[in-house]
């Protein structure tokens, strides 16, 4: 029996709160690099009455990406992608964060986009660091937001010798997915579907214990404590922002990147997490 499809992209907690709230009654692809991390989100989404296909994929890939599609068009019509696959600044090096974070989610919106149902929505998850980097010029967004894919890791903004570390490489990539985000929106609009990004702060998973716990941990640390909200997000909370864009309640909203970060933002512009000299 043919579904609707709904294609998941990082098999880690975010993806999986998101999945399990909106994916109900659908085929779920979910795609990881790890396929046994991939197996074991399955297992906990079957269980709880869910219908999950897992592959083995690399965001990074084009070729990944254009099995995965193949394979949702198989089930039925895509109707919803989430992206939450990514490398943080603390994983990779920054090649690897431009191929995956930058690169990667340029070429799944791009191709995604292309076989969207009318009515289709889609998220990808970017993050709070994106809007803590200087501010580029109006040139350089654009380059950012309307490059093709396999020009995109040319651009001069993106050379190595032009990016600080892992961090600034991650802000940039993050960057990228705000603009990429808003340009893919118009072409989606001509299918009758939409694109937004969410940009979360500090969210408790596996991977964030591990950066709690790492040479970045106090920083981390620092940072949730010196927030308005004062703590850490959940990845349920994260999946109450994507219920709204991916419902018919967020239908007047495409090409947006919605930031949920407790706060840390403002307080790195304008209170106690400022840097000793200004921005």
């Amino acid at each position: 029996m043919m579904k609707e499809v709904m294609i998941v992209v990082g098999a880690g907690q975010i993806s999986m709160a998101i999945a399990r709230r909106m994916g109900a009654g659908k085929k779920i692809i979910l795609g990881d690099k790890n396929i046994e991390n991939a197996k074991n989100i399955q297992k906990t989404m079957v269980d709880a009455g869910f219908d999950v296909e897992v592959i083995e994929m690399d965001l990074s890939s084009r070729q990944d990406i254009l099995k995965m599609i193949e394979t949702a068009k198989s089930y039925g019509k895509i109707k919803m992608l989430v992206n939450g696959a990514g490398v943080s600044p603390s994983q990779a090096p920054i090649e690897a964060i431009l191929k995956v974070d930058l690169y990667g989610t340029a070429v799944l919106l791009e191709e995604v986009g292309k076989v969207i149902e009318e009515g289709g929505v889609g998220v990808t998850i970017s993050s709070q660091s994106g809007f803590r980097m200087k501010q580029l010029t109006a040139l350089e967004d654009e380059q950012l937001a309307c490059t093709p894919t396999e020009e995109l890791l040319d651009l001069e903004i993106l050379q190595p010798e032009n990016i600080k570390d892992t961090l600034h490489a991650y802000q940039l990539a993050k960057r990228c997915n705000e603009k990429r985000v808003m340009a893919e929106s118009v072409k989606w609009g001509q299918r009758g579907a939409r694109i937004n990004a969410i940009a979360p702060g500090i969210i408790v998973t596996p991977l964030a214990i591990d950066e709690f716990n790492g040479p970045r941990g106090d920083f981390y640390k620092n940072m949730f404590a010196k927030c308005p909200a004062g703590r850490p997000g959940t990845a349920n909370e994260v999946a109450n922002v994507a219920e709204l864009l991916m419902s018919d309640k967020g239908a007047f909203i495409t090409g947006s990147t919605f930031l949920m970060d407790g706060g840390a933002t403002s307080s790195y512009y304008y209170g106690p997490l400022k840097p000793e000299g200004g921005k």
